[in-house]
């Protein structure tokens, strides 16, 4: 099989291309013939070693989701599973290959599009940009594209445990980070379809755009040097922090969050996650809602995944693929992550 390693932390160039022979499932495993690969920011803190959570072991193939065909399965596995397309995680690595191993319990198929799903799509204003983003639309069929449903694995799952723990009501101001990204971009959606007003922070005009055609009802770019006066004057009450970046945006945005709202981090874009005083929140009743309020089980976070596929094929979601890039090009995927030139998901193909 193809696949890309990393033989050490490092760069984007530490990523190489090779040739490895195809894995064997094990025990409750299948084997899934891979057609996208799904990149996640913490995808590169890995490569580099500067992950805030635990490191990895070199040389590492990357990637926790992939969808594609199974191809094989092992002998204590129901072969009504071969040939089905399926979306699954592969236990935190191996993702980056034209074959992955998957346990049967991680296996999502691809749910059956509703007509409101078969004609989904973004606003035209959303359609173009100058990296060629676009909104993954239905193709022809009647069940959820495999690009699609990569980008919905992991991302999808993150943003409806984050809104349903959050539960921001209609008229609630509710901000954004990185609202242009994978899971920010979900979170306007869900946000928005619920009456909620939407802040969207972003690092460029242009993915505040993005964001606005989501749903956003403001965008601060975050890059400008006015940026947290410019917040304050939109929203001088924040119910709501959706926060995927971290330090130091976590210290500009706590304070604007009011009584009886809510705070949750969930992502460290910004090179580590932010800090926040248990003892001043409690003080201003704001509650601190982390990752883990989401799903404590591998069952919660699969149901999770459920869900966002059937949002996603009802239309009520619509994901952004914004780039894709053979999966030899990785070093080059990751680089442009980096360079925060990416809008919505970025996938590796093996077309």
């Amino acid at each position: 099989m193809r696949a890309v390693i990393a033989d050490r932390a490092g760069g984007p160039e530490v990523l190489r291309s090779v040739e490895l022979p195809d894995p064997r499932p094990g025990p409750g495993q299948v084997r899934v013939a891979v057609d996208h690969a799904a990149i996640s920011f913490i995808d590169t803190q890995l490569r580099a070693g500067t992950s805030p959570g635990p490191g990895v072991t070199f040389p590492l193939v990357l990637g926790n989701g992939v969808s594609g065909l199974i191809d094989a399965v092992a002998e204590d596995v129901d072969p009504v599973w071969l040939g089905e397309r399926v979306v699954t995680a592969t236990g935190g690595s191996g993702g980056y290959a034209s074959a992955a191993l998957a346990r049967t319990d991680n296996l999502h198929r691809l749910p059956a599009l509703s007509p409101a799903g078969r004609s989904a799509g973004l606003p035209a204003s959303a359609e173009a940009t100058e990296t060629g983003a676009s909104p993954a639309s239905a193709e022809p069929g009647n069940r959820l594209t495999s690009a699609e449903a990569a980008a919905m694995l992991a991302d999808g799952r993150t943003a409806v445990g984050l809104h349903r723990v959050a539960q921001p009501g209609p008229g609630e101001v509710v901000v954004v980070t990185a609202a242009a990204g994978g899971v920010g971009g979900l979170l306007v959606q869900l946000a928005a379809a619920g009456g909620a007003q939407v802040v969207a922070l972003a690092g460029s005009e242009r993915k505040l755009a993005h964001a606005r055609a989501l749903g956003a009802h403001h965008g601060v770019n975050y890059r400008d040097d006015a940026w947290e006066r410019t917040l304050a004057d939109v929203a001088p009450g924040v119910d709501v922090v959706f926060d995927g970046i971290g330090a130091p945006m976590t210290d500009a945005l706590f304070p604007l969050v009011r009584s009886g709202g809510r705070y949750l981090p969930h992502g460290a874009a910004g090179g580590r996650l932010g800090t926040i005083d248990p003892a001043a929140a409690a003080a201003r009743q704001v509650t601190i809602i982390t990752l883990g309020a989401i799903g404590a089980t591998g069952e919660e976070l699969f149901a999770l995944v459920e869900e966002a596929l059937r949002l996603t094929a009802l239309g009520a979601l619509r994901p952004t693929i914004g780039q894709t890039f053979p999966l030899a090009d990785a070093a080059a995927a990751h680089a442009a992550i980096e360079a925060r030139a990416t809008i919505g998901k970025t996938l590796l193909t093996t077309a």
